[in-house]
Parts: C-alpha cells; structure tokens; sequence
C-alpha cells in the first residue's frame, strides 16, 4: 500500500476536476482527499494499492473530461491508512 501527495497545475478548477476525481478513485478503491488552492492548483492524497494509485494518477492527468493538466508534483509519503473513503475538502 502506498501514499501519493499531489499537485496538479493548468485549467484544474472549474471543471468538475475534484468530483470527477472523487468518482475515479472510489471506483477503483483508492482513499484520500482533493481539493482546490487559492493560487489555481488542484492538491490531492491518494492511499491504496500502488496499481489503482498510479492508475488514478495518471487518469487525473490524461483523461479528466475537462480539464487541461500542465504539470503535476507528485511527494511519496508514509502510508497510514487514515482514510475511510475519498472525499472533497473544502
């Protein structure tokens, strides 16, 4: 099991970017949390099987229907199982 911190820049906000991410990393059990920043960006954690976190990951970057993903920052941390589900913070 592994931990992501993420941050995702371009047009992430405005777009359906946390729902939509929401909806991806419960259908492929992965928990955490995003949300947006003041300065634009889109930060999210991810736990869970390193396959559906990296396939979460990289579904944030290539196919969320409308947003424009122009950089991501990507910090591995210590898993901690914390979560209960994924959510969106405010």
């Amino acid at each position: 099991m592994i931990r992501k911190h993420v941050y995702f820049k371009g047009r992430v906000q405005g777009v359906f970017f946390r729902k939509n991410t929401k909806e991806k990393a419960r259908k492929e059990g992965v928990r955490g949390w995003v949300r947006n920043l003041r300065d634009g960006r889109v930060e999210a954690v991810f736990e869970g099987a390193e396959d559906r976190v990296k396939e979460v990951i990289r579904w944030c970057r290539n196919e969320q229907p409308h947003a424009k993903v122009t950089d991501v920052e990507i910090i591995d941390e210590e898993f901690t199982n914390e979560f209960k589900g994924f959510d969106i913070r405010r």
